[in-house]
């Protein structure tokens, strides 16, 4: 049997299974619930939290797994924002997460990968005026999940403002005081609005809104999940920003790279402008050393 296998299989929606067998790792990939991550199982262990009943929910917002973060990052002011004079609705986190995905390719070849592509319609184009195509890989290799990214703006005259991230929920077996490896020196907290000193230590436990780490160097984060494993994510610098946030009563933590803090498309101070007809690409790398 090879190393690496792709396969596809209904359940709810047709998921796309990628597995390495030499590290004991498997991605579940679903394409048509906002091209998301709804497992990721490395070096033998599942890493991801997934409320089973929000992903089956044809509606819902999944709560779990890594959605894909588009155009915006957080929430805007009363879901709205202005852009050359015209108002527009926008739900939180953008509209990527929420649309159908297209697969384009998968290969076994050296590993194992999925290639899934989301372009501008009418209806992304009712809440973000802008034509775009987005193709993602989410690729398996060596124990670890690679998420290579590519924004294109397909305008031919057009500057396109986004800022992209991702949402991953991670599975914990203990408390939510934890150590956090990462150069941060400070962190946002949108509980009291109150820029704080980091010493690598945040308990979310009884926390209802995130905290954002800003001015981290490294783009690299790690942390505990279990007594015996740690997650590491490695990610480009494009994604300035680490969001952590928890909901109470649930075995999870959320470690968000974002490319800008919430509520960016309403500031419009740190957007990314990606010119007419450019093309960006970009890297989330997720680990878990045992």
């Amino acid at each position: 049997m090879s190393n690496y296998e792709v396969r596809s299989f209904k359940d709810t929606y047709t998921l796309y299974e990628l597995t390495e067998q030499s590290t004991s790792s498997r991605v579940l990939v679903c394409p048509e619930r906002g091209g998301i991550v709804i497992g990721c199982q490395l070096n033998g262990l599942e890493l991801f939290y997934l409320d089973k009943a929000t992903f089956e929910h044809p509606t819902a917002n999944i709560r779990g797994g890594n959605p894909i973060l588009f155009p915006i990052c957080g929430q805007l002011e009363e879901l709205s924002y202005e852009w050359n004079g015209k108002p527009y609705k926008m739900a939180n986190h953008g509209v990527a997460r929420t649309a159908v995905w297209e697969v384009v390719d998968t290969q076994t070849d050296g590993e194992a990968s999925i290639t899934i592509r989301l372009r501008s319609n009418e209806q992304t184009l009712i809440a973000y005026p802008f034509a775009f195509e987005l193709l993602f890989t989410y690729a398996l290799q060596d124990g670890k999940l690679h998420s290579r990214q590519q924004y294109s703006n397909l305008s031919e005259s057009e500057a396109m403002p986004f800022y992209a991230g991702f949402h991953p929920y991670f599975a914990i077996a203990s408390d939510k005081r934890i150590t956090y490896e990462t150069d941060a020196t400070r962190y946002f907290d949108y509980n009291d609005n109150a820029e704080k000193p980091f010493d690598g230590v945040i308990d979310l436990e009884g926390l209802v809104e995130s905290v954002c780490l800003l001015d981290t160097k490294k783009s690299e984060i790690s942390f505990p999940v279990a007594p015996d494993a740690r997650v590491r994510m490695t990610y480009d610098d494009i994604f300035k920003y680490m969001v952590l946030w928890s909901a109470k009563d649930r075995p999870f933590v959320c470690a968000e790279p974002w490319m800008a803090k919430t509520g960016e498309l309403n500031r419009q101070e740190e957007l990314v402008m990606l010119g007419a007809g450019e093309a960006l690409r970009a890297n989330l790398t997720i680990s878990c050393e045992r």
